[in-house]
C-alpha cells in the first residue's frame, strides 16, 4: 500500500491547484477542501461526469471504470473518472467535458388563443 501522503492536483482548464491525498479519488480530494473544477454528479463511477485526461503525472485505479464513460481508445490517451483513480504523485488533468443534463425540457407551446384571450376546452 503506498504512504499516505497529499500531493498537487493542478486542472488545466482553471490552472487551480489542490492537495490530493495518494489514498483518495481525485474527486474525493477536491470535495474535500470544497473546491470546483472537475464536474461532479454520482461520485461513485455510474455517471462519467466526473471524466478526465490525466496529461502529467500517474494515478492508480481505486476501482472498475467503465468502458460506457471511457472507451479502450480514449483510456489509452489517459481519460479516466477522477472518482474512481488516486494520484500517485503529483498530476495535471484536463476535464473533458462539462455537465449537461441528460434530457431537456421542452417548452410548452402557447395555448391557442381568440382575440388575445385563451380558448379553453
Amino acid at each position: 500500500m503506498p504512504a499516505m501522503q497529499n500531493v498537487q492536483v493542478s486542472v488545466e482548464q482553471t490552472g487551480d491547484t489542490y492537495a490530493c491525498g495518494t489514498h483518495e479519488s481525485l474527486l474525493s480530494g477536491m470535495l474535500r477542501l470544497g473546491r470546483k473544477g472537475i464536474p461532479v454528479g454520482c461520485v461513485n463511477g455510474g455517471c462519467g461526469v466526473c471524466k478526465v485526461q490525466v496529461l502529467e503525472g500517474a494515478v492508480r485505479h481505486l476501482g472498475p471504470v467503465s468502458c460506457a464513460h471511457v472507451s479502450d481508445l480514449e483510456r489509452d490517451q489517459g481519460y479516466t473518472l477522477a472518482c474512481r483513480v488516486a494520484p500517485l504523485e503529483a498530476v495535471r488533468i484536463a476535464v473533458a467535458q462539462r455537465l449537461h443534463k441528460p434530457f431537456f425540457l421542452r417548452a410548452a407551446s402557447p395555448a391557442p388563443t381568440t382575440h388575445g384571450t385563451p380558448t379553453s376546452n
